[in-house]
Formats: structure tokens, C-alpha cells, sequence
């Protein structure tokens, strides 16, 4: 198979420049993004990818969002990734989770079920808990980020 093949049958968007208004639209619309920030030559990244798209194929009603750090430098320039893979979920305009996590599929489906549980009211609450969830709206909120 080749690779383009191989992209071509992904359930996640890869971002680039010709779909960033789409995925502000996903995140207008109500579904939640799940974002994972990884690069082109980070083996550890490129084996994860599987576990991210088998995770789109279980939950088609979320958007799943696959950012390559050095492709997607202009937008994530000024965020602190300290390991690969890191996740940012985002819910409309709140980010629920933004961090690294240890490249397991079992822990990034318990991520996304604690995640998405919350209702808008709870979530509103729950950014507002402590300064390091505080600052995720203010530094790696997509629909920021995304703005032309």
C-alpha cells in the first residue's frame, strides 16, 4: 500500500491551510475536536497515528484533528509541547484538555469519555477550576488559533 493510500482512507482531518475554516465550522457547530500535535519525524507519532484514527472510527460524531507541529508552525508556534503525543480537546470554544499523554489507546478513549462528559455548563465550570485550565482558553484554544 502506499502512503498516499494509506492517507486517503484516514477518518481524521489532517490540518492545513485549505481546511482551517472547516474546522472552525466543526467547532461552531457543536462537535468537539480532538486535536493530537505531533510531528512528520517522531516515530512514536507515526505508529500512534493508527490509535488515533481507529479511536475517529469509534466516534464519528466528534472531529478528530491530526496537527504536525512543524507543518503547522504558524499556528502552534507559541504552544508549549514538551512530548509527543500531546491531545487538545476543545468543545466548542472551551478547551477541555490540552497536555500530553503516554501513547496507549486505552488511555486516550478514558481521556475522551472524561472529556466529552461534562455538560457545556459543567465544562464552563470546570475551565475555570484552576490556572493551568485557565490558561489553555488563552493559549491553545483552536478557535483562536484558527483565525485568518
Amino acid at each position: 500500500m502506499t502512503m498516499m493510500k494509506q492517507f486517503d482512507s484516514m477518518l481524521s482531518l489532517t490540518l492545513n491551510d485549505g481546511n482551517r475554516a472547516q474546522v472552525l465550522a466543526e467547532l461552531a457547530g457543536g462537535r468537539a475536536v480532538v486535536a493530537c500535535l505531533c510531528a512528520a519525524w517522531c516515530d512514536t507519532c507515526a505508529s500512534y497515528r493508527a490509535v488515533f484514527e481507529a479511536l475517529a472510527q469509534r466516534h464519528p460524531e466528534q472531529c478528530f484533528l491530526w496537527i504536525d507541529i512543524e507543518d503547522q508552525s504558524d499556528i502552534v508556534g507559541e504552544l508549549d509541547i514538551d512530548n509527543f503525543p500531546t491531545i487538545l480537546i476543545q468543545r466548542d470554544a472551551l478547551v477541555a484538555f490540552f497536555g500530553p499523554i503516554l501513547p496507549d489507546p486505552g488511555i486516550l478513549q478514558r481521556l475522551l469519555q472524561a472529556q466529552l462528559a461534562p455538560s457545556a455548563e459543567e465544562l464552563a465550570v470546570l475551565v475555570e477550576a484552576s490556572a493551568e485550565r485557565r490558561a489553555w482558553q488563552e493559549i491553545s484554544n483552536l478557535s483562536t488559533l484558527l483565525q485568518p
